[in-house]
């Protein structure tokens, strides 16, 4: 597989932390970290929405306002997302929307994207697993995956993070 150079370190270009907005509690860990990262390296953020299209509802319009729906959404997810950043550390993230299954998303922004060097996970709290994006993309693809994954525990508080983060 071809890998995009990574650009983020040289002239005009800064490191960015890439978190999905998802509406999930440990999207909101993730987006805090990320938060407080950004503003204390001086990296930038960006958060991703993914858009899921319908199946199966190709007959009357159903599916163009299935989609509608879900792309409105997304953007109500990615306003959260901006506000929980800009009330972490005043960071104003740049957003993006991709369409299609989340794990596969991620990948092509970060292969548009050379400016993306971190991608940041939080684990979830509850007992059934780490959560479906760790597992997916830290547990299976780690090891070929084009750039570090960061993984912050779902059970820390924002003092924490912040103690953490910066």
């Amino acid at each position: 597989m071809s890998r995009a150079k990574r650009r983020s370190f040289e002239s005009g270009h800064r490191p960015k932390f890439l978190v999905v907005a998802d509406g999930t509690t440990e999207s909101g860990r993730a987006i805090h970290f990320a938060a407080r990262r950004s503003a204390r390296t001086g990296a930038s953020m960006i958060v991703l929405g993914v858009v899921t299209p319908p199946e199966g509802f190709e007959w009357l319009g159903v599916g163009d306002a299935i989609r509608a729906e879900a792309e409105e959404e997304v953007e109500t997810l990615l306003d959260q997302a901006t506000a929980t950043a800009k009330a972490a550390a005043g960071v104003d993230p740049e957003r993006a929307v991709r369409e299609g299954d989340r794990p596969e998303a991620i990948l092509a922004l970060i292969e548009e994207d050379q400016d993306i060097s971190f991608l940041v996970l939080a684990a979830a709290t509850d007992s059934s697993g780490p959560g479906p994006l760790v597992a997916n993309i830290a547990g299976k693809g780690s090891s070929t995956f084009p750039i570090p994954i960061v993984i912050v525990p779902g059970n820390l508080a924002d003092e924490e993070i912040d103690a953490l983060a910066g």
